[in-house]
């Protein structure tokens, strides 16, 4: 136990000094406010001018009030630690900014480190703060809403009024930019590439095609029973998720055995069980 909490709090130090590298070297020299605190600490800052990395901490004193509020002093502390980490780390590298004056290569570079620095500390049981907070709570209030999405949705809102705070909309859209690489990159280090194929069979040969999808493909298979609506006729419906490679196969087997067979194929884009995700896995 105490050696996950070690390895745990590592981790977000590494990822807090990541997520400032980010900032200070990429997105905050350039003027792209991404949305989120972290946004919102770029715009005020040109206002203000007090540097960015302080503002970041300010804005989340109040939001982490809540997070102790809504989800317990556990889950805060590492959280707080983030945000402390973070801010700190913005503030110090702020001088080494930027690193490209490249301003599309810092988007894609900055929305990249942005994000799988925020996918990471919440594996590692915190937040950054800010929005994180909002977003994990919004998903004990919409569990079907992924983490990327609802992060784009208020992401959307701080972008436009970047825009129009500093009147320029090129950077708006390049910090659009940022927001659409983190929503996608973040679902991807949170979830994993686990897409895959979800094939129903509806076949005379049900058995026939069924010992072969186990001993060819060793995939599981589920025979349902069904009825034609019209003919009235009984038959086997088979289900099956298999990952995309072996998709081509079972369209294959199904084709040799019965070339009159129905098939139904879907993606499916998150999968619980053998082979796939475990239910106990932390989805935040």
């Amino acid at each position: 136990m105490k050696k996950k909490i070690v390895r745990n709090y590592a981790m977000i130090t590494l990822m807090a000094l990541l997520n400032a590298a980010a900032i200070s070297l990429f997105i905050d020299p350039h003027n792209l406010a991404p949305g989120g605190v972290t946004g919102i600490a770029v715009i005020i800052s040109r206002v203000l001018s007090v540097e960015t990395g302080t503002l970041i901490f300010a804005l989340n004193v109040p939001i982490l009030l809540f997070a102790i509020w809504q989800f317990g002093l556990h889950f805060a502390v590492s959280t707080i630690y983030a945000t402390v980490l973070i801010s700190v780390f913005t503030n110090l590298l702020a001088p080494f900014g930027p690193a490209t004056d490249d301003i599309l290569l810092a988007v894609l570079a900055g929305g990249v480190l942005y994000a799988v620095s925020i996918g990471l500390i919440m594996k590692a049981g915190a937040t950054t703060g800010g929005m994180d907070i909002i977003v994990k709570w919004l998903r004990v209030k919409l569990p079907y809403l992924k983490t990327g999405v609802l992060f784009f949705i208020t992401d959307a809102i701080i972008i436009s009024v970047s825009g129009i705070v500093f009147r320029n909309l090129d950077v708006a859209l390049y910090a659009g930019i940022i927001a659409v690489v983190n929503s996608v990159v973040l679902d991807f280090v949170l979830y994993g590439k686990d897409e895959a194929k979800l094939q129903y069979i509806i076949s005379d040969k049900a058995d026939t095609i069924t010992d072969r999808l186990l001993k060819e493909l060793d995939i599981g298979v589920t025979q349902i029973e069904g009825r034609g609506a019209f003919s009235k006729k009984e038959k086997k419906v088979l289900m099956c998720v298999v990952k995309k490679p072996v998709s081509p196969r079972v369209e294959d087997i199904v084709k040799e055995e019965d070339a009159e067979a129905f098939m139904v194929i879907t993606s499916a884009t998150e999968i619980f069980g053998e082979g796939y995700k475990s239910y106990f896995a932390d989805r935040f």
